[in-house]
């Protein structure tokens, strides 16, 4: 495996050699995660697509909390690398492995026992519901494999290499897409067939990583007495994982609630919200690769104690970032319907969708300043802020705004568009002044943040 060191070199050049593998590998996990609602689109009714996409939301729901916790380990392996501790390195990723096997078997039995009552309370349409039933039940069986799938690339990244988890992806990618076709458009299994796919890829992706790991190892000693949990060290990593997750698990939680109140307004509108969602997916993936960098890269120069070079990576972060999202929302306002036909065939859906992308992809250009200032924070054991504001303009603004403005026109979804750019806005103010107050704080000081310790 190649490893970065992120605190050497040139900034911008480090964090963007750094990023671009992590963005195409984010890229090519949402291909084939989106791989399910095209091939859905092309093969069956706006039903069958409305039910992956409400299947799928849930899943995501899933591995947010997985990704976040996982960035606690990501994190403190990066200081630990940037300190040059090896031990704490192999001590953090040997306790991890006990850590997440107990989250993943908690998780899947969760899942699977209540994977009937979850599609009741998303208010799923009638005729999609038992296809939603399979898709959640299918996708919880391979919770194990999405879980460790995350944590090997987590230690990876931590380790500062981006591009071996590219490879993993890429191989689940193919294998996802092919699978699909073969099932959905082969076999018509629908979206069961989808979902077999998707869980036969993640456990292919993940066996492979573990194989990769076995035989080419670590360049520090790591042994079977390291595979340990370490009562110290997990909690630091749900101290700093936690808040993560739970940030990503109650925004999933408001994008499900925005679910409940779409699907309300019929088929049709439901299958458009997923098809925006999807589409979303896509464009959050440039700012949010960038994101996870500076995390990494902050947390590497944080370990190291080079507080100017964190700084820097936070600006060039933001930069790289805008360049993104405002090409996506450029491009949205002129031609939106070219991208909702790319997931369905249903002229309505495709207006209705094009109408809601509108005012959504505004929310692209806001998160680019959003996203890298709380990787920033988190890259420091601050993971703590960042839960906090995101929750506020979540479920103060954005789930209120949402459902007041789904009252205003029942028939379309183009005021709703404006719900998450408004709601971002009030989470970059925050953001603005908790960086004022904090650096503020650190020049009185004369210390960063202080990262969690012993």
């Amino acid at each position: 495996m190649k490893e970065l060191d992120l605190t050497q070199g040139s900034v911008p050049k480090v964090l963007l050699q750094f990023a671009v593998p992590f963005l195409i590998a984010n890229a090519l996990q949402a291909l084939y995660g989106g791989a399910d609602l095209f091939v859905v689109g092309q093969y069956d009714d706006s039903a069958s697509v409305a039910a992956v996409a409400i299947g799928s939301q849930v899943m995501q729901t899933i591995t947010g909390i997985i990704l976040g916790i996982t960035t606690g380990t990501t994190v403190l392996i990066a200081i630990a690398t940037g300190a040059k501790d090896d031990r704490q390195v192999a001590s953090t990723i040997g306790s991890s492995v006990w850590l997440f096997s107990i989250i993943s078997v908690a998780l899947t039995l969760i899942m699977v026992l209540f994977h009937s009552q979850i599609t009741s309370l998303m208010h799923t349409p009638t005729e999609a519901v038992a296809d939603t039933k399979s898709y959640i039940l299918v996708c919880s069986v391979g919770i194990l494999f999405i879980v460790g799938y995350n944590v090997v690339c987590g230690i990876l990244r931590g380790l500062g290499d981006s591009k071996t988890p590219l490879y993993f992806v890429g191989l689940a990618c193919v294998i996802n897409i092919v699978l699909d076709f073969i099932l959905v458009g082969y076999a018509h299994l629908g979206p069961t067939g989808a979902a077999i796919a998707t869980v036969t890829a993640q456990g292919i992706s993940f066996a492979t990583a573990l194989w990769f790991l076995h035989r080419r190892g670590f360049h520090f000693e790591f042994t079977r007495r390291d595979v340990r949990l370490n009562s110290i060290l997990s909690k630091r990593v749900l101290a700093l994982g936690a808040p993560i997750a739970l940030q990503d698990a109650l925004i999933n939680v408001s994008f499900l609630i925005i679910t409940v109140i779409v699907n309300q307004m019929g088929v049709i509108a439901s299958a458009s919200l997923g098809v925006v969602e999807k589409i979303i997916v896509f464009a959050m993936l440039p700012p949010m690769a960038i994101s996870s960098a500076v995390a990494t890269m902050t947390a590497q120069n944080y370990g190291a104690g080079l507080i100017q070079r964190m700084n820097k990576c936070l600006l060039s972060g933001i930069g790289f970032a805008l360049v993104f999202g405002l090409s996506v929302c450029l491009y949205s306002q002129f031609l939106p319907e070219t991208l909702t036909a790319f997931f369905t065939k249903d002229p309505a859906v495709v207006a209705m969708a094009a109408e809601y992308l509108r005012g959504y992809s505004i929310d692209c250009i806001i998160v680019s300043f959003v996203f890298c200032i709380n990787s920033y924070f988190s890259g420091q054991g601050n993971s703590l802020f960042p839960m906090i504001h995101s929750l506020i303009a979540t479920f103060l603004f954005r789930i209120p705004l949402s459902y007041w403005f789904s009252q205003i026109d029942s028939s379309s979804l183009f005021v709703m568009g404006f719900a998450p750019p408004i709601s971002t806005v009030v989470s970059l103010l925050i953001c603005i002044w908790y960086l004022r107050y904090s650096r503020r704080k650190t020049y009185m000081q004369g210390t960063m943040i202080p990262v969690v310790s012993n």
